[in-house]
């Protein structure tokens, strides 16, 4: 299960070489430069607590191979069934794969490297001392499609019209932005609110940027298929709703020759072929219909690769060490139904998902339990809690259970037999502490009603992995169920909330920031199409997020998030899946690739090459 992702886009740009006259500062600027106060900092990228491990003169990121040659194919397949939009930064619509390819932003990021991003379209940033004032130099040359400039006016107004018009993740995360100006055509100024989220500028350093003059002619919050003007190393080529759509290279692209783009983008056309369902778009992998896919399904890895192309090695597999912090995969319990308000149900029907026997019998002990919000990470809470997060906790003791003081809690280890009594009783107790009583087959709750609930999904890929969740529930007299819709309509039914339980995947960051108020924060819970499917509206996890946003240093980040993570744990807002601790590649075996991967990201699309002569070798059926 995939979450929709807005943001950031992959690694992708270049740059034009340029001559003296474009390396020089426009009057203007130099006038606007001459006036700034005394006490600014000046750099060629951003960090979310001052570090960045290139230097401004770095020739290209360290995991590139920079003569890579340009040509060839990939062709990937989204774990989305289907796309209906070309606009994937407003609410409506499933947008189409990979439309970050197609746009610049002010700045971009490393794949070796988290809460850092380097100059693209803009060369260096002049920070204020109090830090609320950021002003942007602009590349001179940087260009859209079509040979318009692009210039601060075009970066300030989709600033702009995010914050007034984009999704309403994007919208909530701006809003802090007081404000975007072109103080001139290369200088960009963006004034940030006392308090702001400490992460704020390196997302809006982060955003596409949108033509102002395209968009005076056409409405930013429709749906569309028209095919938007943008400025980076790929264009839309051809598509087919639902079906296909197709990237090609921008020979002439202004930015090819930049550091932050040397040995990218290397693929003459990058393809996303659409398939409704995961056995079918195996089958088509296996026939060549497209060339590269990362294997989520440990049963498909295991057993799935004995096809004639695998054996003769026309097809490779790879394992990659995955350095992040895993998607936290759950299902969740949307808290604003009445079933679930209290946490010790919540608790209870965790009970009931016995993982060591799924693990076992349906994914070949290939994944690893997830217990905290942050997995595999130092914002993980261990143990019980230290001083500096007792500090944090104490002031609220007379909100939170006394579980919250001790050790945090985990996901439950099984007997592995499918049908664990010993969890099935203490879920059991949960349930009579909470004011159950069955009656007959039937659990019924305090108001008398019966305790019954719907899992809601558009694939049946998790069916195998909920139905022994769902047998174990019916043996306390708890009425689940599963039912699976089309996108459309479980996408629509996401953004209003109308749903008992989904799976979900959350993506947190290195320095977690701004996400934890989209996933976790009261602002939220009532937004439409919001992250915080949850519900999540406690005002102890409030206030540990607003300490969250502004801490100064990593240590105070990091002991702020564990003291968050006893808080949201000891909630049971959601029943944790599992991660994989590697990436699994498999593809045709038509492909260069740098002999050291990104750490945290496989690096496919940005730093892959193709390699013509192995793919006449293995006579690869390149569309």
């Amino acid at each position: 299960m995939k979450e929709l992702r807005l943001l950031p886009p992959v690694s992708r740009r270049r740059l034009l070489q340029t001559g003296a006259a474009s390396l020089a500062l426009t009057g203007v600027t130099r006038r606007l430069l001459a006036a700034t106060p005394e006490g600014e900092t000046e750099s060629h990228g951003l960090s979310t607590f001052g570090e960045l491990a290139e230097p401004a003169d770095f020739k290209h990121f360290g995991y590139v191979n920079p003569n890579a040659p340009k040509g060839g194919v990939l062709i990937e397949s989204p774990a989305s069934p289907t796309f209906d939009t070309l606009n994937g930064y407003v609410l409506r619509g499933n947008a189409a794969q990979g439309l970050g390819l197609t746009f610049d932003s002010l700045m971009v990021g490393s794949l070796d490297e988290r809460d850092a991003l380097y100059g693209l379209v803009a060369k260096s940033v002049r920070i204020s001392p109090d830090r609320l004032t950021y002003r942007f130099t602009l590349r001179p040359e940087a260009r859209f499609h079509d040979g318009s400039k692009l210039t601060a006016h075009d970066a300030a107004f989709s600033l702009n019209i995010l914050r007034s018009k984009g999704h309403p993740v994007i919208a909530q995360t701006l809003r802090d932005l007081q404000s975007a100006e072109a103080e001139a055509d290369d200088v960009l100024v963006l004034r940030f609110a006392a308090g702001r989220a400490r992460d704020l500028p390196l997302f809006a350093a982060g955003q596409p940027i949108f033509s102002k003059a395209y968009y005076a002619k056409r409405d930013f919050e429709a749906t569309t298929l028209e095919p938007p003007l943008a400025s980076s190393a790929y264009r839309i080529d051809q598509l087919e709703q639902g079906r296909f759509i197709v990237y090609k290279r921008v020979p002439d692209y202004w930015g090819k020759d930049l550091p932050v783009n040397v040995g990218q983008s290397n693929f003459d056309v990058i393809r996303f072929e659409y398939f409704g369902d995961s056995q079918v778009a195996f089958e088509a992998f296996k026939a060549g219909a497209f060339s590269e896919r990362e294997e989520n399904i440990a049963r498909v890895w295991s057993t799935g690769y004995d096809f004639p192309a695998f054996k003769e090695g026309r097809v490779k597999r790879i394992e990659i060490p995955n350095a992040n912090i895993p998607g936290i995969q759950g299902w969740v319990f949307n808290t604003r139904r009445k079933v679930f308000a209290d946490p010790r149900v919540r608790e209870a029907i965790g009970l009931c998902f016995d993982f060591d026997w799924t693990s076992r019998n349906l994914m070949y002990d290939a994944y690893k339990r997830i217990s905290s919000y942050f997995e595999n990470s130092p914002c993980a809470a261990k143990g019980p809690p230290s001083d500096a997060e007792k500090a944090l906790l104490e002031p609220f003791r007379d909100k939170l259970p006394e579980r919250v003081f001790g050790e945090p809690p985990a996901s439950p280890v099984s007997d592995g037999s499918g049908q664990d009594r010993a969890l099935l009783k203490r879920a059991s107790d949960l349930f009579a502490a909470a004011g159950c009583r069955r009656k007959d087959n039937a659990l019924l709750l305090p108001d008398g009603k019966p305790l019954e609930f719907e899992f809601l999904d558009f694939s049946n890929l998790l069916e195998r992995h909920t139905h022994p969740f769902i047998k174990n529930l019916k043996l306390l007299g708890v009425n689940a169920r599963m039912r699976v819709v089309d996108a459309a309509q479980f996408k629509q039914r996401l953004d209003d909330f109308d749903f008992d339980i989904v799976v979900d995947n959350l993506t947190m960051g290195w320095s977690p920031g701004e996400e934890l108020q989209n996933y976790f924060s009261s602002k939220t819970a009532r937004v439409t199409g919001s992250r915080n499917l949850a519900g999540t509206a406690d005002p102890v996890a409030d206030a540990l997020i607003e300490k969250a946003l502004v801490a100064e240093t990593r240590e105070e980040l990091e002991t702020t998030c564990r003291a968050l993570d006893r808080v949201l744990r000891s909630g049971f807002y959601r029943v944790f899946h599992w991660y994989n601790p590697v990436h699994r590649l498999a593809f045709w075996d038509a492909y260069g690739r740098p002999q050291t991967p990104p750490r945290f990201d496989p690096g496919v699309i940005s730093s892959w090459w193709w390699d013509a002569e192995r793919a006449k070798q293995i006579n690869f059926p390149m569309r």
